[in-house]
């Protein structure tokens, strides 16, 4: 039987490298945010690359949900999802099929960084408001917590913090996903270019970063004030290193 973990993050965490950890795994496939057409045909939104994002992918939700659910490409299929890609109008019942976990990360950081590559940002573009929804709505199914792990927590200790996800979802943690070959994969979004330059150079997880937390001024201090509860109330549920 096919194991589906289903990973929900925001952007400029560490998704991408949590889907280069996996991959690197010989019994495990990925899908890199499938979604991401669909939310781009709903929205009308104007992001890095959309012409080639909107004719790489299906821009039908029913059509992605059917084959993440249909299709089994290896023993563990591994799929990238952004909360905030999952609007109000697309249906969530093929969740119950797979294994849900949720990465988080702070929301000042989640800004700092993501305003590099894209200047205009709102709360919604962040998905911790939509992740939170995700994680009562899965919490509420299971009748308990799904795992959550922190994109620093990784960083700091990527065997023990693996290790205790994997065990939370049934499949055991291998050594190999602690690094891999640098450089593009088939398996990226042909978006790769705007956003996966450093994730590129990468042979594993770096150190996280030290210093003080990004100091935010004005409309992105709002968003990141508006952000943190949701966070924080997906922080408390974070597992503990194995």
């Amino acid at each position: 039987m096919t194991v589906r973990i289903a990973m929900w993050s925001g952007p400029r965490n560490i998704s991408t490298a949590m889907m280069r950890s996996f991959e690197n795994r010989q019994d495990c496939a990925v899908v890199d945010e499938p979604f991401y057409a669909a939310y781009l045909a709903g929205t009308g939104l104007d992001h890095p690359m959309t012409a080639e994002v909107l004719a790489s992918q299906s821009q039908d939700w029913r059509m992605v949900a059917r084959a993440l659910i249909e299709d089994d490409p290896a023993p563990v299929f591994y799929q990238k999802h952004m909360t905030h890609h999952m609007l109000p109008e697309f249906g969530l019942d093929w969740m119950a099929d797979c294994r849900n976990a949720f990465l988080i990360r702070d929301p000042a950081a989640v800004l700092a960084s993501y305003v590099r590559k894209r200047a205009e940002v709102t709360l919604e573009d962040i998905g911790v408001v939509r992740q939170r929804e995700l994680f009562d709505r899965e919490a509420n199914r299971l009748g308990h917590a799904p795992p959550v792990i922190e994109g620093a927590d990784v960083l700091a200790d990527p065997r023990g913090t693996l290790g205790a996800l994997c065990t939370a979802l049934g499949a055991p943690f291998r050594d190999e996903m602690l690094s891999w070959p640098a450089g593009a994969r088939m398996s990226d979004g042909v978006w790769a270019p705007a956003w996966y330059e450093a994730v590129e150079r990468s042979t594993g997880f770096a150190p996280p970063e030290r210093g003080p937390a990004a100091a935010l001024t004005g409309d992105l201090r709002k968003i990141a004030d508006q952000a943190r509860p949701h966070y924080e109330a997906l922080a408390r549920w974070k597992l503990a290193a194995a």
